[in-house]
């Protein structure tokens, strides 16, 4: 359907349940009066509009970054108007903020073929673009864009605007300009927009990164020691002579202090609720206490300094001391000379791409665990007959679920709990094809609300709702693409692990 036939189907049936032309305050009585159904018809009758004029308003911005080149001078379409950048024209025109409209501006060239641009060094060195690709006048190009299927994809409404600025920023720009290069990345921005309508953009830019580490390895090492090289701690005094600190983390050291805030932390913001007497007492008395998240958070950092390397586990973390878990990904039929998985590993939680050398460090101060897995991430080792999941079993489900399997839910495979897919009093087995990781709230909620999991085999996890509907629980998309990677990608950029 053509972009104006859409959004006049979309005015239409937002009239057709709204009635005629109203003010804000006959708007609000009459959407409150609609039953839910209908509620939910008109936010997304409302949002199916406000992104068709949304990609008129990008192919605009970009037009007008394009007539606003430092080469036009004062001449320019923004310079014309009295501003000295596109972004400044089109944040007074939308009354968006100066980021938004900059995104505006990167998607609209990424539609009309062009190198998108970053804000700053800074921004640009982040998003993995490389500074030569954005500073060079842009020319005519012999071929399309490895971005290309990006802005079709845009203008045929298939992803929205946020998965499409997650998928462009989260994969940067290929590290050369070689066709077998950029037509892997071609293909990574394919696979991405399939997998788009059931992913959210924050999980779509987890996978761009992560299929991007698997493509250009040094690429990924040099962005690891690059942030590490930015690492900084500062004390400062504001005007009223009260005291502050500004962090600035490397990959490492994030993960770890994030794992200590989340081990303490865990009970009160949903994690499992079975765990043993102790833990589940202090939990309780977690949740009663009067402090605040950030004042619990900050008390407990000071203890950990307080404390130091000579902590008493218990006396600091309660039952369980916090770790930072790295799961790595080997080949065990690779040759002897491809590239191995050792250049790399990832985090349980938040699923950071680190250096193989930290996964190595690691190793050899707390040891390794080995979890055979297929290439869709399903482990072969199925557990034992018992009421609950072992520690071992709980480590495969995270391996292969990378937390809560519920679409669109964020909560890290820490926070989950492992729930029986066929109900224990009912003959179901404790293994762990038969399991899959919820977090406490959707757990609950499957339960409460007479949802039910079911699967064939090692085939999908299908959510059935009670009204019928099904629909696919798939694993968090960074671990499908760090287990399957993009195929067939030249053999310069084969995956350092299958």
């Amino acid at each position: 359907m053509e972009i104006f036939s859409e959004i006049d189907t979309q005015i239409a049936a937002l009239r057709d349940l709204l009635g005629a032309d109203a003010d804000g305050v006959e708007l609000a009585e009459r959407m409150s009066a609609l039953d839910d159904d209908d509620v939910i018809s008109v936010i997304g009758w409302a949002s199916a509009l406000m992104r068709g004029a949304e990609r008129i308003a990008i192919v605009g911005a970009g037009i007008a970054a394009a007539r606003s080149t430092r080469e036009a001078g004062h001449s320019g379409l923004a310079q014309t108007r009295g501003h000295r950048s596109p972004a400044g024209l089109v944040q007074e025109l939308t009354g968006a903020s100066r980021s938004e409209a900059q995104k505006h501006i990167r998607l609209g060239e990424t539609v009309l073929g062009a190198a998108p641009r970053g804000e700053s060094a800074d921004e640009r060195q982040e998003a993995g673009v490389r500074p030569d690709a954005l500073s060079a006048p842009s020319s005519p190009a012999p071929s399309p864009p490895w971005h290309a299927p990006l802005g079709a994809a845009l203008m045929c409404d298939e992803i929205s605007s946020a998965q499409h600025e997650a998928i462009l920023r989260g994969l940067g720009e290929p590290p050369d300009d070689s066709p077998d290069t950029r037509a892997v990345w071609t293909l990574a921005v394919e696979q991405l927009i399939v997998e788009a309508p059931a992913r959210t953009p924050e999980e779509l830019r987890n996978a761009a990164r992560t299929i991007r580490d698997r493509l250009d390895p040094e690429g990924a090492l040099r962005r690891f020691d690059e942030r590490f090289e930015r690492r900084s701690f500062r004390m400062y005094t504001d005007a009223d002579g009260r005291r502050h600190a500004n962090i600035a983390f490397d990959d490492e050291g994030a993960a770890w202090v994030q794992t200590i805030v989340d081990s303490a932390l865990r009970p009160r913001r949903g994690g499992p609720r079975f765990v043993d007497a102790a833990e589940r007492s202090r939990a309780e008395e977690l949740s009663a206490d009067p402090r605040t998240n950030d004042q619990l958070a900050y008390d407990l950092i000071l203890d950990v300094l307080r404390a130091g390397a000579l902590a008493d586990a218990k006396a600091v973390f309660g039952t369980r001391q916090a770790g930072v878990r790295l799961v790595q990904v080997i080949d065990t039929d690779a040759a002897v000379d491809e590239p191995t998985a050792a250049a790399r590993a990832y985090t349980e939680d938040g699923h950071t791409t680190l250096p193989g050398s930290i996964a190595e460090q690691h190793a050899c101060d707390s040891g390794i665990v080995r979890v055979s897995v297929d290439l869709g991430g399903n482990p072969l080792d199925v557990g034992r007959e018992q009421r609950l999941f072992t520690p071992k079993q709980r480590l495969a489900l995270a391996i292969r679920d990378g937390g809560c399997r519920w679409r669109g839910c964020d909560r890290p495979a820490s926070y989950c709990e492992a729930h029986h897919i066929d109900h224990f009093g009912e003959g179901g087995r404790t293994d762990v094809d038969r399991g899959i990781l919820l977090c406490r709230f959707h757990h609950m909620n499957l339960h409460h609300g007479r949802w039910r999991i079911s699967r064939e085999s090692k085939g999908d996890f299908v959510l059935h709702h009670p009204s019928g509907d099904a629909v696919v629980l798939k694993p968090r998309i960074a671990l499908t693409s760090a287990w399957a990677g993009i195929d067939p990608p030249p053999r310069r950029f084969r995956p350092t692990a299958a």
